[in-house]
């Protein structure tokens, strides 16, 4: 595979199955309490599906009760980028993976201590690296 950011549409295609390609690339959702990890607890380091960048350490996982996978901080501030969400009439912040772009999901500033964040992820942009 090429380098993420520079990957063609086939090449993405390739890699991804339809249903994480229009989550990841087309900035999709999956529907609550039906992703591989909403309910998932174990131990491990949540990667992206796009390149493998681990961007949420388990430790940081929380039951939001929202049917995503939750956490109320990424691995590294460099992880991850932000940007405005006006899609479907509503203001939101997106989460992406800074290395390849891959759409992770949305951050809200409902979360528990330290930070006071929900960074809402779905499950078909994420695989867990279980230690």
């Amino acid at each position: 595979m090429s380098d993420p950011k520079n990957r063609s549409d086939a090449e993405w295609r390739q890699q991804l199955s339809p249903e994480q390609y229009r989550i990841c690339r087309e900035k999709g959702t999956e529907p609550p309490f039906t992703g591989e990890y909403w309910d998932v607890f174990s131990d491990g380091t949540y990667r992206c599906r796009g390149c493998g960048e681990p961007l949420f350490d388990a430790d940081t996982k929380f039951d939001a009760g929202c049917g995503w996978p939750s956490f109320y901080a990424p691995k590294s501030e460099t992880a991850i980028e932000e940007a405005f969400d006006g899609s479907h009439g509503m203001r939101r912040t997106e989460v992406m993976c800074r290395r390849c772009g891959c759409h992770l999901g949305h951050v809200f500033p409902d979360g528990p201590a330290p930070t006071g964040l929900r960074y809402c992820i779905n499950s078909a942009s994420i695989k867990l690296d279980e230690e």
